[in-house]
């Protein structure tokens, strides 16, 4: 409590706390306006029947908070920018123009700007395909039939469009917001919060279950324990690295000559974060979705469910393969090999330039195998714990890793600027005893 305390005590810092809660209080008024024209009791009632059938929809729903359910004029959330920034990244790889505008400040400027462009249009285009597609659902139950939309046509198309597309670009414009005046990353923050918008109703659903003996309490203490492991593992695995030793000779600047440095290359074991898992979910669940509105693949959508061994083994071999093919893609070793030899720095036993590439590829490639497999389990331990332990909600997976991811740059960022200030911050450290 007194490192709390200690936030409080620095007026920089308690401005940017107050100003991240004040962004994130209007981020989640946002995802409680409903779009005009929608039964938003129908939807919600669809919603949950899509996410019980492993839809591709009811993924999404997680991410914006349940702004999907809702039909909240925000539900669009960051998403669009997400996905704009991933499609960037990835056609850096292929284009040299965008590669290298994004190695200088002046260049990365400009990928922001077209980021936000093609963020704008990524919008437009979702906004009418879920407005077309909100028109053709109905929710069908024992008391009838409810439509989604009340007066279907293009005046609810271009009002949804026009609605959603301004409500993502907003949430981009806060998440930047964010960024520059309050604490941690904004867009990250923002699926941060949307992330543990479902957590207090797993606790009531968990709690009730026990009541009425769904859950026994032997049940409840082994899910305890194992969620305790499963979070203790995901911190473990985001903050692992491999340190490769790098040594910086002596240099002559004028008449002063400045000693060696010895420093080190970090390679993490989780390069590519949640975005294998978010690739293969989103490929892993598009079969099962355009099944589900086909009489004649019934039998497909019943394999590519969550819990089956086609989804499974499907799921398990994208995300081991996203996560070499991403890491490949936002860690270059030749380009960090080439930039330590224009410094003069080499590791210790291997010579510059193409040894040194190989070199790191190398041990790269060994320390992001037990990264993959890691992934794939927290993104298939969910659904086993559903099956097996009867547990009413689902835990783990992509949801997971983005909480403890952001929770632990957020608190980073703090401690960062309470030492600054000389406060202890949230990791307690021994005491330096000088010499006499």
């Amino acid at each position: 409590m007194s490192t709390f305390q200690n936030i409080f005590k620095v007026p920089d810092l308690k401005k940017k706390l107050l100003f991240t809660l004040f962004a994130i209080a209007v981020y989640r008024l946002g995802g409680h306006i409903p779009l005009p024209g929608i039964n938003v009791q129908a939807l919600g009632l669809l919603m949950q029947q899509l996410k019980q059938q492993g839809s591709i929809f009811g993924m999404y729903d997680i991410f914006v908070g349940g702004a999907l359910s809702r039909s909240a004029i925000l539900f669009l959330g960051v998403m669009p920018y997400i996905s704009a920034s991933i499609i960037f990244q990835l056609i850096g790889s292929v284009f040299p123009q965008i590669e290298r505008l994004q190695r200088d400040q002046a260049g990365r400027r400009k990928v922001t700007q077209y980021t936000r462009y093609l963020t704008v249009a990524l919008a437009m285009f979702q906004a009418t395909g879920i407005a077309i597609f909100l028109e053709t659902q109905k929710f069908t139950s024992g008391a009838g039939t409810m439509a989604i939309v009340f007066d279907p046509g293009w005046t609810f198309r271009l009002t949804a469009m026009l609605s959603l597309t301004c409500g993502a670009v907003f949430a981009m414009w806060l998440g930047e917001q964010i960024t520059e005046k309050g604490i941690g990353n904004g867009i990250s923050f923002l699926i941060f919060i949307g992330c543990l918008e479902e957590y207090p109703s797993y606790f009531l659903r968990t709690a009730q279950l026990v009541i009425t003996q769904g859950l026994s309490i032997i049940n409840l203490v082994l899910v305890v324990i194992i969620m305790i492991f499963i979070v203790a593992g995901v911190i473990i695995m985001t903050q692992a690295q491999r340190r490769i030793p790098v040594q910086y000779p002596k240099r002559i600047v004028g008449r002063k000559m400045y000693g060696g440095q010895s420093t080190f290359l970090p390679l993490r074991v989780n390069t590519a974060g949640v975005i294998p898992i978010i690739f293969a979910q989103s490929l892993v669940v598009f079969p099962g979705t355009v099944a589900a509105y086909l009489p004649a693949l019934k039998q497909l959508a019943e394999i590519f469910r969550p819990g089956f061994w086609g989804y499974d083994l499907l799921f398990f071999t994208l995300i081991v393969f996203f996560t070499f093919f991403y890491t490949s893609i936002v860690f270059n070793p030749g380009e960090m090999a080439d930039n330590m030899k224009r410094y003069g720095g080499f590791i210790p036993g291997i010579r510059p330039g193409a040894r040194t590439a190989n070199y790191i590829d190398g041990v790269l490639s060994k320390i992001t195998l037990p990264g993959a497999l890691f992934l794939a389990f927290i993104a298939l331990v969910p659904w086993y714990l559903i099956n097996f332990l009867n547990v009413p909600f689902y835990f783990g997976g992509t949801t997971l890793l983005i909480i403890v991811g952001v929770a632990l740059d957020t608190l980073q960022q703090i401690e960062s600027q309470l030492m600054m200030y000389h406060y202890e911050g949230f990791m307690k450290r021994g005491k330096i005893r000088g010499r006499r």
